[in-house]
């Protein structure tokens, strides 16, 4: 849920004729840049033109894309761009908010699923704790590799060691398995 104001509402920001805006929770002016981050933050705001009073928070935003857009990597493809303009006028564009916002929230939640499936499956999975034990074995190898270094392995060091060759024989096994 967007985080809003104590009294529950979003935060106000006046967008005056010289183009300035003024966050009427901080009472400061701020640029779009701080508006983007509001939206990344999940900050709920309202833009309203300081002189109507009309809400102008879509065309904020719009605004904001196309800043974001034109600086850095691009993430809206041309033939997007072109085909969301092509729907404007057409029979589909009543269709379109409505689709767009049920695309963005299946997107955020095949994310969410993801991450969290991907950080289950790194606690879970043989190959994450066999490349964990590869790490131990390099360290263990360049320890052993470095000037003054050269003690002889004590006896749960030496165990230690075999069960690593053990854990690489078998991920070479799975490997060659997968491989055929």
């Amino acid at each position: 849920m967007a985080k809003r104001t104590a009294d529950g509402e979003p935060i106000i920001i006046k967008k005056y004729a010289n183009r300035r805006l003024y966050n009427t929770d901080t009472s400061s002016y701020i640029t779009l840049d701080d508006l983007a981050k509001m939206v990344r933050d999940n900050v709920d705001f309202q833009v309203l033109d300081a002189k109507t009073g009309d809400d102008i928070t879509h065309t904020i935003l719009t605004q904001i894309i196309v800043e974001e857009e034109s600086h850095g990597t691009q993430m809206l493809p041309v033939s997007f761009l072109r085909d969301l303009i092509g729907m404007y006028g057409n029979s589909m564009q009543s269709m379109m908010p409505s689709y767009l916002e049920a695309s963005m929230a299946n997107f955020r939640k095949n994310r969410e699923q993801l991450q969290a499936a991907f950080a289950k499956g790194i606690e879970a999975n043989p190959l994450a704790k066999m490349a964990e034990a590869n790490f131990k074995m390099m360290q263990n190898a360049a320890e052993a590799l470095l000037p003054g270094a050269r003690k002889p392995a004590k006896p749960d060091q030496a165990e230690e060691l075999a069960k690593m060759r053990e854990q690489m024989a078998a991920m070479q096994k799975k490997l060659d398995e997968l491989s055929k």
